[in-house]
């Protein structure tokens, strides 16, 4: 039972936290209004973290669905594939993750060893898509062998990145799905294998 309680604690500092950084910014929000607004004392925070920064990873990762299983993007099109990893997006929260990315971006450029954290850990999950992805085109062949993984990962998710980064907070402008069909067109461009005919289709225009 007391698991339980600590767990639904644990929670409902999370989501006030959220709230507060997507309101206020990280900067401007302290762990005593953080305590105050989840109705728990300053002590009960650290009991559960360290300082400010480990609480916004934490949180931040729920925000933007780092926890969340992904679908498998195994629809028998690769290209279709390609696309649909690079515009998914968890449901939940998407309110709150767009409130938060200037934010965000804001936070991890004024501290450096936080920022450093938290781009690797919200580019891990995106940059382990594409690499399955990449190797499954190999496997297939429709893609060269010797694919550079950091041009792979600049053209595939540079573009992305760059529209949450300056667009992502707008609640009226959706991600445009045709960015992503034409970043996997420029990828494919660099990166993919011309499609060999069936031999029977070559025997017939021989024919």
């Amino acid at each position: 039972m007391a698991r339980t309680k600590s767990a639904s604690v644990h929670r409902g500092i999370l989501d006030a936290a959220l709230a507060l950084f997507a309101e206020h910014g990280i900067d401007t929000t302290s762990m005593d209004a953080v305590a105050h607004a989840a109705g728990v004392s300053k002590a009960t925070l650290y009991a559960h973290w360290t300082d400010k920064d480990a609480l916004a990873l934490e949180a931040l990762s729920v925000a933007f669905g780092l926890y969340d299983d992904p679908p498998p993007f195994d629809s028998g099109d690769l290209r279709r594939d390609f696309v649909d990893a690079l515009t998914y997006r968890p449901e939940a929260r998407q309110d709150v993750s767009r409130k938060l990315m200037p934010h965000v971006v804001a936070y991890a450029s004024r501290h450096r060893a936080f920022g450093d954290v938290w781009r690797e850990r919200a580019i891990e999950l995106p940059q382990r898509r594409m690499r399955a992805l990449i190797a499954r085109g190999v496997r297939a062949r429709a893609l060269r062998a010797a694919v550079d993984d950091e041009t792979a990962m600049a053209l595939l998710l540079g573009p992305m990145l760059y529209w949450h980064i300056f667009n992502g907070q707008r609640t009226d402008i959706p991600i445009p799905r045709n960015l992503a069909a034409e970043v996997v067109d420029a990828f494919w461009a660099r990166f993919g294998l011309p499609v060999r005919p069936h031999p029977s289709t070559r025997a017939h225009k021989r024919r």
